[in-house]
């Protein structure tokens, strides 16, 4: 059974820093990302990475202020946070994909984490 699971949310100043990470049990999975959901509102893509190769993908949100990495030999995906905003402030989701499908979409994804909540003060 795949568990998924997230870690670091937490509340911080506009400005500030922070780092989540993504730790999955089971078979190696082809594509990870981040996805956040704010009250009142639908989940969305955040950041994704390709375990082969690694390339990366971004929402223009966040682009150059986010930054989705990987630790092979420990089989975590991290998601940096920086220059923080209010408008960052949701619960933040991982999740992972056996197959390589499209990297902004919800349905390719296989395994979510719970959710860890990050909330960005002004």
């Amino acid at each position: 059974q795949v568990h998924v699971a997230e870690s670091g949310g937490g509340l911080v100043q506009a400005g500030g820093s922070l780092r989540l990470s993504c730790t999955a049990s089971g078979p190696v999975f082809a594509t990870w990302a981040w996805f956040r959901q704010a009250p009142g509102q639908e989940r969305e893509f955040v950041a994704g990475i390709r375990w082969s190769g690694g390339s990366t993908t971004y929402a223009s949100s966040v682009k150059g202020r986010f930054t989705i990495s990987r630790d092979d030999a420990k089989n975590l995906v991290y998601l940096q946070m920086n220059g923080l905003k209010p408008e960052d402030t949701a619960v933040y989701y991982c999740a992972t994909a056996r197959l390589s499908r499209s990297i902004h979409t919800r349905a390719a994804y296989d395994h979510w984490g719970q959710g860890t909540q990050v909330t960005v003060s002004s």
